[in-house]
């Protein structure tokens, strides 16, 4: 093979073809220089008259003859250094590896110092995969000649090679130092800055990342895939007009770009994910179609256009997408866990397709991660426990108002606590969650980054007894890791409004109204029921006073949801507009972060006018950053409407919390459910209807009476805050016997996964993968997560993925954001 390496594509350019050959430092002048119209037609030369005819010949890529030439100058005079090399070359260019590099030895036997003989011997070894001893055979040629450009070329392309080798062998500092070294030889090769990027982005140091892309993207200014993770680190740290900044220089300097290089379609994805974040969804929507055009089997853009599709609305087509997705990548993980969330948002309960979806979405998920099957924690029914809590969600999201109760209400002296924290972006939340763990004696871990099967070794060195996730199918999700059961009993709960389905999680924590005895919703998981409600909720200390009852200023009614749209289905559309049209000179107003795109406000709408309800009476708003004024926004409305099948959770919640009464539905399954637990727990049985009639008829009867709505509004606060809903103390000591009785239970050799797993391995269901050592990755106990993490809401952006940080309801789906960080040049 010939003196190759790797464009920005991983493809290899042949730069011996390119240049015609590495020169030789003793080639002849003069008729080596011949144009193609003065080549002699001779076929017999003697002395530098061959050698100048061979070289000609060689510079035209006719390696055949001039080999036929070299080897005849040989065979009069076998010491001339110039034909061995010219020779060599003609062999190497024809993959005759093994006679090229006697040619090019013998050659440094007569001339030892000869840099040109010495950088073809070198370029023979790396096409070898001979990484080191190419290195030394460059370094005697820049020894030799130091003025030697090819030679110089060629180390920091060895150099660089030998960085990634080392840094994929797991010696990240080692291949690190190549990466300076190839720099220090040539400072303009740019794949070595790009791989310094794609490093220290793993290792986090995001700043020196970004230095070091745009070194490679100064020295390439067409260098695509570092201005897409550039593109990357600036969307994760919420920067999107820079993210969009990096991706438009890609098509800015490359016009023909998506014609040139296919995984510029990467590029118009991550635009698209970045667009989508803003709240962009046209925009959003027309790079992702042009990433399938230029790319149409490229999967992930299939799931992030079902994202889209998700937030606005159409649960349908979002599917449709994500099955798409699978149908190119049955394994891909977002496809398969956004398809099973967006699932949720339709279901009925009147078939079981959607419990054998999970089910089997587990099953083969099962099959990607080994399992543990034993475990040293000591079988004393009494002893203090070691609960471990792992969730993405410990900043200001709408899962946090539910995790914090048991971080403060713990007893830590009989239930210690172990926090993972596998939060994209830490906040002021994280920091407040992180010092009250530790001030209280617990543990918290940083495990953002770390891959999943290294996490499940930490929770078995941390011996947790009882592993909580918090985060079900929605992003950022961890369930790799309990895939692997590294803890003897592990719990689902919080974050998601179903099963799991997956074999190794134990129990599922409900209560008996969102899942009454003798449900019909199946489950993987053993269902435990709290004795009260099986939330706690813990409002924000932004929320501000309650305000008057809108009604009382305003002379009519206003209804209103901050649900995201994709609970707010065709159906909940017609009953809504059914209780406004039958309500005079009543208004709705709906908030959600799609409705600062056009066309979703408009077809929201539309929908509405076809089903008589006049535009004019509806406010549509985006979404609002602050917390305080989001809580605020809450004075906009005298009547809060939830959604079905999937009700509302955190919406609900503030929505008390703020004095607005919520009317709800009752249902079949889990997701229709939660407004019932959480109503009926604060005391508002009355406002839960068995039926869209009855919604509608509750609705109408709270309009009626604004007197008694503002009397309602004045003393919901205090209503919901003695409730059971927001009563941590008492919540955590029903939850902490819920654990004590899992944790006897397994003492006793009860355990609900293995009897589970037991069964599927008889069946022959699953194969038997169990995990015997794993080396454990200690992650250091920190107050301070300020660096915070990365990844994105649900979109692939490959490794990296998921969506906004806001206090709304948002069950987050997952998107695919491709980043170059496994292509290293």
């Amino acid at each position: 093979m010939a003196w190759t390496e790797k464009d920005v594509n991983g493809s290899e350019k042949d730069l011996i073809a390119e240049n015609g050959f590495l020169k030789d430092q003793s080639s002849s002048p003069g008729p080596s220089t011949l144009t193609a119209d003065l080549i002699p037609t001779q076929k017999e030369f003697e002395g530098k008259d061959a050698l100048s005819y061979a070289n000609i010949l060689r510079s035209r890529n006719k390696f055949v003859d001039a080999l036929a030439i070299y080897s005849s100058v040989l065979e009069k005079e076998n010491g001339c250094v110039e034909a061995h090399i010219g020779k060599g070359i003609c062999l190497q260019m024809q993959n005759m590896g093994r006679p090229a590099f006697e040619s090019f030895a013998e050659a440094i036997k007569l001339d030892p110092q000869n840099a040109c003989a010495l950088t073809h011997c070198g370029i023979l070894y790396k096409d070898e995969g001979r990484l080191a001893d190419a290195a030394v055979s460059y370094q005697k040629a820049l020894r030799a000649d130091p003025s030697y450009k090819p030679a110089a070329e060629c180390l920091s392309i060895v150099l660089t090679d030998l960085g990634t080798s080392l840094k994929l062998a797991g010696n990240t500092q080692e291949g690190i130092q190549k990466y300076y070294e190839a720099l220090k030889i040539d400072p303009h090769y740019s794949p070595a800055y790009y791989n310094l990027g794609v490093v220290y982005s793993e290792l986090m140091q995001y700043d020196t990342a970004l230095s070091c892309y745009e070194k490679a993207a100064l020295e390439r200014p067409m260098y695509a895939e570092a201005y897409c993770n550039m593109g990357v680190i600036y969307k994760d740290r919420d920067n999107l007009d820079k993210a969009v900044e990096c991706y438009q220089a890609i098509f800015d300097s490359c016009p023909l770009a998506l014609s040139i290089k296919p995984n510029f379609s990467q590029s118009l994805n991550n635009l698209g994910v970045v667009y989508t974040v803003q709240g962009k969804m046209d925009a959003a929507a027309s790079m992702i179609e042009k990433a399938i055009i230029a790319n149409p089997t490229y999967a992930e853009a299939y799931n992030n256009l079902g994202v889209l599709y998700r937030d606005a609305g159409n649960i349908s087509m979002a599917v449709a997408a994500y099955e798409q997705c699978l149908k190119i990548d049955p394994d891909s993980r977002n496809a398969g866990q956004n398809r099973l969330l967006a699932m949720n948002y339709t279901n009925e309960g009147d078939d079981d397709k959607l419990f054998k979806a999970h089910r089997d979405w587990g099953r083969r998920f099962m099959r990607l991660y080994p399992q543990y099957d034993s475990w040293d924690n000591p079988k004393d029914p009494d002893r203090p426990l070691v609960i471990g809590y792992v969730s993405p969600d410990y900043f200001t999201h709408s899962v946090s108002y539910f995790i914090e109760a048991p971080l403060i209400y713990h007893d830590y002296g009989k239930y210690q606590v172990v926090v993972y924290s596998a939060v994209v972006k830490a906040d002021a939340k994280t920091n407040r969650f992180g010092e009250k763990v530790i001030r209280k004696g617990g543990v918290w871990r940083d495990i953002y980054g770390i891959d999943e099967k290294k996490v499940a070794s930490m929770v078995r060195d941390d011996k947790i007894d009882i592993l909580v996730e918090l985060t079900g199918h929605t992003a950022n999700n961890k369930l790799g890791m309990m895939a692997c059961r590294p803890a003897p009993v592990q719990v689902t709960w919080i974050g998601y409004p179903n099963t799991t389905g997956l074999p190794t999680i134990d129990y599922r924590i409900t209560d008996s109204l969102a899942d009454p005895p003798g449900t019909k919703q199946m489950h993987v998981e053993e269902l435990v029921r709290l004795p009260e409600c099986f939330l706690c909720y813990t409002p924000s200390s932004e929320a501000g006073p309650v305000s008057p009852t809108p009604a009382l200023s305003n002379g009519f009614i206003t209804f209103g949801s901050f649900n995201n749209l994709a609970k707010i289905t065709p159906k909940v559309l017609q009953v809504w507009a059914r209780i406004l049209c039958a309500v005079p000179n009543s208004r709705l107003v709906v908030k959600c972060k799609p409705f600062c795109c056009d066309s979703v406000r408009q077809k929201f709408l539309t929908t509405l006018e076809q089903l008589g309800l006049e535009s004019l009476r509806v406010d549509l708003l985006p979404l609002i950053l602050l917390n305080h004024d989001h809580m605020q926004a809450y004075s906009l409305m005298d009547i809060s409407l939830d959604t079905f099948p999937y009700a509302g959770t955190t919406t609900t919640c503030e929505s008390l919390y703020m004095g607005v009464p919520c009317v709800t539905m009752s249902g079949s399954v889990h997701a229709h459910n939660v407004g019932v637990s959480l109503l009926s727990k604060v005391g508002l049985g009355h406002l839960i209807a068995k039926n869209e009639d009855e919604y509608v008829q509750l609705a109408l009867q709270l309009a009626s009476d604004i007197t008694a709505l503002q009397n309602l509004r004045a003393s919901l606060r205090d209503l919901m805050s003695k409730s059971p809903v927001c009563d941590g103390q008492n919540f955590i000591s029903g939850l902490e016997v819920a654990y004590r009785s899992m944790w006897h239970r397994y003492c006793k050799g009860d355990a609900p996964s293995l009897r589970y797993m037991e069964m599927l391995k008889e069946e022959g269901i699953l194969e038997e993968r169990t995990i015997e050592t794993i080396e454990p990755e200690r992650v250091t106990i920190s107050k301070d997560n300020s660096q915070g993490s990365k990844e994105s809401n649900g979109f692939i952006q490959a490794p990296l993925a998921m969506l906004n940080h806001t206090a709304l309801e948002d069950s987050r789906s997952q998107l695919n954001q491709t980043t170059n960080s496994g292509k290293l040049s």
